[in-house]
């Protein structure tokens, strides 16, 4: 049977290998497969696909709101309405948040808008015996494998 692993490339995938040659596991039946890193540079703007935690728009969207709000309380008093008093506010809000967001990101480097260095990935496979397995996943679960899998062959659901 075969074990699918994914790894850091790290001390701790070598520690998972020699721990698997010295449980019996030849060289010929572990294969490593190193993944290339990718040169994408971080954006500004987050997708439906492809966020890293840090909302660009929380703060404007919620200072629009709030001024919103404001704005539309005060509006009954004024010449034009709450509802175009209510809208010109919360423009302003939404504005005073954007401009404050992008100073805090282009200016000041803000830290948590760096890009996290994450290792190269490493897939790991091992050929084993079928009364081999639990000890093989446990080995490499308890080296710090990102995901183990062993794919059944007449399971339907990995398919």
């Amino acid at each position: 049977m075969q074990v699918f692993s994914i790894f850091e490339h790290s001390p701790s995938l070598e520690l998972a290998i020699t721990k698997l040659e010295q449980e019996g596991v030849t060289k010929k039946n572990i294969f490593a497969i190193p993944i290339n890193e990718s040169d994408e540079t971080l954006k500004i703007f987050d997708s439906i696909h492809d966020a890293d935690g840090f909302s660009f728009l929380d703060k404007s969207l919620a200072l629009a709101v709030a001024t919103g709000v404001v704005g539309t309380s005060l509006g009954f008093n004024l010449t034009w309405g709450p509802i175009i008093w209510g809208l010109i506010a919360a423009f302003i809000g939404f504005s005073i948040g954007f401009l404050w967001n992008i100073c805090v990101i282009k200016l000041t480097k803000n830290s948590r808008r760096t890009e996290r260095k994450i290792l190269p990935l490493v897939i790991l496979v091992v050929e084993c015996e079928k009364e081999n397995v639990k000890s093989v996943e446990f080995i490499l679960k308890e080296h710090k494998a990102l995901g183990v899998n062993t794919p059944h062959l007449n399971d339907d659901e990995n398919f």
